[in-house]
């Protein structure tokens, strides 16, 4: 027996659930690649795109996912032979470190752990050794979704200046856009990059990199530049060098759409609705959590991301039986935990087209899925979430 006809909920960490205005945007023929109108499009999203970004800088618009715009950030600012450093806090930068290495690039990795966030004393003391100045760029995420670490950037950008390091700060959003503040221009970032499928509730398939004049002129003599990632290429009177090449039409509408609801909603209630959502999950993971029984991967409350949660389970069970259940019996997708969480955690995640009732049912049918898998777990978990959002969502 199931109980899972209806809509599935997906609670994985990209892509997220798509709203139906989002899907209604792409139902719709094609235009004119080289029509006002298409440039009228671009014009919009790059000018929005920035505000998102909260950079005064150049933003480029990538046919890619978030490797993609990976390979865009350091083929553009580096050069063959140049060190990085990259800060461990999850996967996700030492997967981004590992990409330069496929590049020829020097990555040296500053150990973190997958439970805290990165130290910026650390950063600060690393930078104060190099002294010949060798480090040409600092690698990070703001929220690592393996882990589910949110780091803090603006003391990370300020452990840099401290340790009177001019690298380049460059930062991963692909799961903190739209969702968390950034403030690049503000916290001194460099580079920043993102993707579309998870808080800005589009489809894969579109790459977003932000540039400041510090990384612009570091860009005019690297030497890994490609013809379709060059940031130089896609400048010009010509509308397609935008996109180097077709625009992706049909991305760029669902785009169109989900940036319009996001700012009708106001960048700071999406943000309050994301840190509530979040909250009402480390709740119910609370109540679940014993001494033999579930655990939030993040040890420090002020270190978990708001975008998703990383669940350790009891070691002799096997998230996946979780995973399985949730998904055949009640049509509810979790997160899978990867790397170092794997076959250890499941992953439930929280941002872009999210609201109480969504994250409500999806806590409800976990604790359905403990009870009948006999999985150690506290009671009252969903119950705890109900309570924390009627204590802080005001009448």
């Amino acid at each position: 027996m199931v109980v899972r006809a209806g809509r599935e909920f997906l609670a994985i960490p990209g892509p997220t659930t798509m709203p139906d205005e989002v899907l209604r945007a792409m139902h719709r023929p094609a235009i004119d690649i080289y029509s006002p109108e298409m440039m009228q499009l671009s014009e919009g999203l790059l000018r929005d795109l920035r505000k998102l970004f909260a950079t005064k800088g150049q933003v480029y618009i990538h046919i890619a996912n978030g490797h993609g715009a990976w390979e865009s950030t350091l083929t553009n600012v580096l050069s063959r032979g140049d060190r990085i450093l990259v800060l461990e806090s999850g996967r996700f930068a030492i997967g981004w470190g590992e990409a330069a290495r496929t590049l020829g690039v020097e990555a040296e990795f500053l150990p973190g752990g997958w439970r805290r966030a990165v130290r910026p004393e650390e950063v600060e003391a690393r930078l104060r050794r190099d002294t010949a100045r060798s480090i040409k760029a600092v690698l990070v995420v703001q929220v690592d979704t393996a882990s589910g670490v949110v780091n803090d950037i603006p003391a990370i950008a300020k452990a840099i200046r401290a340790a009177g390091h001019d690298a380049l700060l460059m930062v991963d959003t692909v799961a903190s856009l739209g969702c968390i503040p950034f403030e690049m221009d503000a916290w001194g970032v460099d580079v920043a990059m993102s993707a579309s499928q998870k808080g800005l509730m589009t489809p894969p398939g579109l790459g977003f990199v932000a540039a400041n004049d510090r990384a612009l002129k570091v860009h005019a003599t690297a030497d890994l530049r490609t013809p379709y990632w060059d940031w130089s290429g896609r400048v010009g009177e010509e509308h397609y060098r935008i996109y180097c090449g077709t625009a992706p039409v049909h991305l760029l509408f669902a785009l169109r759409a989900a940036i319009d609801m996001l700012f009708a909603e106001g960048l700071e209630a999406a943000r309050l609705r994301h840190r509530l959502i979040a909250g009402a999950v480390r709740a119910a993971v609370g109540a679940w959590a014993d001494a033999d029984g579930l655990a939030l991967n993040v040890e420090r409350p002020e270190e978990r991301a708001d975008t998703v949660t990383a669940i350790l389970t009891p070691e002799g069970h096997d998230p996946a039986a979780l995973q399985a259940y949730c998904r055949d019996k009640c049509g509810v997708v979790l997160g899978t935990g990867i790397g170092d969480l794997a076959g250890r955690s499941f992953r439930v995640a929280h941002m872009g087209h999210i609201n109480a009732p969504m994250i409500l049912g999806t806590l409800g049918v976990v604790e359905m899925g403990l009870r009948a898998l006999k999985i150690p777990h506290g009671a009252g978990g969903a119950q705890a979430a109900v309570d924390y959002l009627a204590d802080t969502v005001p009448a």
